[in-house]
């Protein structure tokens, strides 16, 4: 059965000047402050739309991997993932660059960065961001 996850943003005033506030309903963790300025400049204590797709990369990648790893009977003792979302404004998401070290027991660096590639190709959030060139690093700690 597939699961569902809902998000909700409330916005108050115009783009450049209004904020809003993004909520995480379906886990109910938090809710994260979003102004124009902290998506087109710098952070000052709020999140982006790109940030939340960083964090759902790198989750979803990590998970990937893990499970890739496991599969192939070198299970990771830690993974660990960074996403770096590009944003460019009038133009968009220009890239996301994938930085994964890893602990691996039993693997070499050539099996690492192949199973981190198979992750970064088959993780559900890259195949949503498909039409976003994705670059990964990968080593072994």
């Amino acid at each position: 059965m597939a699961t569902k996850r809902i998000a909700r943003t409330t916005w108050e005033g115009s783009l450049i000047d209004g904020k809003g506030l993004v909520g995480l309903a379906s886990s109910g963790v938090g809710e994260f402050p979003v102004t124009w300025a902290s998506r087109a400049e710098q952070p000052n204590g709020r999140t982006s739309p790109e940030e939340l797709i960083a964090g759902a990369h790198s989750a979803c990648f990590s998970m990937a991997l893990s499970h890739t790893l496991t599969g192939a009977g070198t299970p990771p003792t830690r993974l660990d993932t960074e996403a770096e979302v590009a944003f460019q404004p009038g133009t968009g998401i220009t890239g996301i660059h994938l930085t994964v070290t890893g602990e691996v027991p039993g693997l070499d660096e050539a099996g690492f960065t192949k199973a981190a590639e198979d992750a970064k190709a088959n993780c559900p959030v890259s195949q949503a961001l498909s039409g976003t060139t994705i670059t990964l690093t990968a080593r072994l700690a």
